[in-house]
């Protein structure tokens, strides 16, 4: 076999693991068939286009089409643990704490496949965090789903085994409940951590038909943990029917910053964003943005919809507006794939985790031209 061959067949072994979802190594040793000269061949995808670096990076639909290949989180490597990472995604499919339409459990995996056609870089501000991040998805959590109490055991129980390496997380949800177990975790690396809460609920209820774990809790329950520092949480996009004008007397009792829903309405947030980064200091922060804080015009397929939402532009100015933070992690939950055929909710949310994956710090900026 020629040197030619030799690279031919090599890319083309590079192609088929590809296609079966796995990543090919950078460099392979083809060995001619004349003289047995043994030789490194770079290996690439069938274009070509570039080698692989030590940092993963998305497959591009030049390399493998997007129909193509197992779902992965932006089409990134699928790992066991967290070792050398910097960030990894984790699916959490769980709804058992629900209250109102199910299906949740079914986020991670919609979220993943819509998640193909989210890019390597931001063209709204910049960002090229795989140039400096070495991010993968990590898979999901193995729980319990029929007892709600030891399923946020299994998720505590995980979180607190990928954190411990010093990677920091983004979780693909699943309901509302799965925050506080993950938040036990991240009290356990970083204690009392300030929180930006994007929900049009605020989820403090005491509880709920007599359970203390379910996704109108996390947060109460969360503060009473020592989770969260409650002089560094914000609740953006809260509204919609509740069942007394002390529905906000909780939060705002315990020192959170409150910001309903018509507080925002018709204009930009950035200012709103430049002065929580100055409210937030630089202590740790996680982002936790239920996807009902989007009106369902934007976001239908979620169990408890609420009229008068922020939009998608909104919800970018409120991520990318946490650049400059001490971002420790975040969720995006809430995504009921049943109730959109369409999946563009969960585009919307594979879009909301990129954008923060770009806000952690370390990630790169480039210098837009335009």
């Amino acid at each position: 076999m020629n040197g030619a061959s030799a690279t031919l067949l090599l890319r083309r072994l590079s192609t088929r693991l590809l296609l079966e979802g796995r990543r090919p190594p950078s460099r392979l040793t083809a060995v001619d068939g004349g003289g047995g000269r043994r030789r490194d061949v770079t290996t690439t995808a069938a274009t070509g286009n570039r080698p692989y670096s030590s940092f993963n990076r998305p497959l591009s639909a030049d390399e493998l089409p997007r129909p193509a290949g197992i779902s992965s989180m932006y089409r990134l490597p699928v790992v066991s643990n967290t070792d050398g990472l910097d960030v990894c995604f984790v699916g959490v499919p769980f709804d058992q704490g629900t209250s109102n339409r199910p299906g949740a459990r079914f986020g991670p995996r919609q979220i993943r496949q819509e998640s193909h056609l989210v890019r390597a870089f931001n063209k709204e501000t910049g960002a090229s965090p795989y140039e400096t991040l070495k991010v993968a998805d990590a898979g999901d959590v193995y729980l319990t789903m029929y007892d709600v109490e030891r399923s946020a055991k299994d998720i505590k129980r995980r979180f607190s085994e990928l954190l411990s390496s010093g990677c920091k997380l983004l979780a693909i949800g699943g309901d509302h409940t799965i925050t506080y177990p993950i938040l036990m975790a991240v009290k356990e690396k970083y204690g009392s951590v300030g929180l930006i809460h994007v929900d049009a609920h605020c989820d403090v209820n005491e509880h709920m038909n007599n359970c203390a774990i379910a996704h109108g809790t996390t947060f109460r329950r969360a503060l009473e943990d020592g989770c969260l520092d409650p002089k560094r949480v914000v609740q953006i996009g809260l509204r919609g029917s509740g069942h007394s004008v002390e529905d906000y007397a909780w939060p705002l009792s315990q020192g959170f910053r409150v910001i309903p829903a018509r507080h925002c309405y018709h204009k930009s947030l950035t200012s709103l964003m430049d002065e929580l980064r100055e409210y937030l200091g630089s202590g740790p922060v996680y982002i936790s943005f239920d996807i009902d804080a989007l009106d369902p015009s934007f976001a239908p397929g979620t169990g408890t919809p609420e009229i008068g939402g922020l939009t998608t532009i909104q919800a970018l100015e409120i991520i990318q507006g946490c650049r400059g933070l001490n971002i420790i992690g975040g969720d995006v939950v809430e995504v009921s794939p049943p109730y959109d055929p369409s999946g563009n909710t969960a585009l919307t949310a594979a879009n909301l985790l990129f954008e923060m994956l770009c806000v952690f710090p370390g990630a790169k900026y480039r210098k837009l031209p335009i």
